[in-house]
C-alpha cells in the first residue's frame, strides 16, 4: 500500500520520524480515475511548465509541489525510494497539452505535464503552474505513482489534489485566470 502526502511551497512541512506515522495514514484513500487526459509522455523533469519542443513556458501563479511517497512495511510508513510519479493538470484556461478535446486540440504539446522518482526521503518535487479549471470540475492536479515495473512486486495508484476554495479565489484574482471568471464548481 502506497501512500502520498504533498506539500506546496510556504506551508509548513509536518516532519516525521518513519515509526510514527501511523498505519491509518499511510494509507491514501479514495484512489481516483486518472480522467480521460493521462498520456504516458516519459517526460523526467521536475519543472513542467514549459513545453520541451518549443521551451514556451505556460503563463499562471508559479507553484512548488513536494510530494513524499510512503509504504506500508513492517506495521508502519516507510519513505518509499525509486516510486515514478507523474504529475499533469490543465494550464489556466483549462486546457490540457497533448489531447484533442471539442473546444482544443493540443496534440503533439507536452505542457504541465513530467514525473519525478521519488529519493530515499520519498520525496518527488515538482515546480509547476496553479491549475486552472474547466467546466464541471474544481481545482485540481492529477497524480499517478508507480514502482518499478521490473520488480517482483509493483504496484499504481492514481488519485488528484485538490485544493482550498479560498486560495483559489485569491489566486483566480489575477491574469490570466481573471481572464476566464470564477469556476463554476467547488469543492463541496
Amino acid at each position: 500500500t502506497t501512500g502520498i502526502i504533498w506539500m506546496m511551497s510556504g506551508i509548513p512541512r509536518p516532519t516525521y520520524a518513519a515509526s510514527a506515522i501511523s498505519q491509518s495514514l499511510c494509507i491514501v484513500r479514495p484512489e481516483q480515475t486518472e480522467g480521460p487526459y493521462f498520456v504516458d509522455e516519459r517526460l523526467n523533469r521536475s519543472d513542467i511548465r514549459s513545453d520541451p519542443t518549443t521551451g514556451l513556458v505556460k503563463p499562471g501563479t508559479p507553484l512548488a509541489l513536494t510530494l513524499q511517497i510512503f509504504q506500508l512495511g513492517s506495521g508502519n510508513c516507510q519513505p518509499l525510494a525509486g516510486a515514478q510519479v507523474d504529475l499533469w493538470h490543465c494550464d489556466a484556461l483549462g486546457i490540457y497539452s497533448d489531447v484533442r478535446d471539442a473546444g482544443f486540440n493540443t496534440i503533439g504539446q507536452k505542457f504541465l505535464r513530467g514525473y519525478q522518482i521519488t529519493d530515499a526521503h520519498g520525496e518527488a518535487k515538482f515546480v509547476t503552474i496553479y491549475p486552472g479549471w474547466y467546466a464541471g470540475r474544481t481545482v485540481h492536479i492529477h497524480v499517478k505513482v508507480r514502482t518499478a515495473h521490473d520488480a517482483e512486486r509493483h504496484s499504481e495508484f492514481t488519485s488528484q489534489m485538490y485544493f482550498d476554495d479560498g486560495l483559489t479565489d485569491r489566486v483566480y484574482a489575477d491574469q490570466p485566470y481573471a481572464s476566464k471568471g470564477r469556476p463554476n464548481a467547488r469543492n463541496q
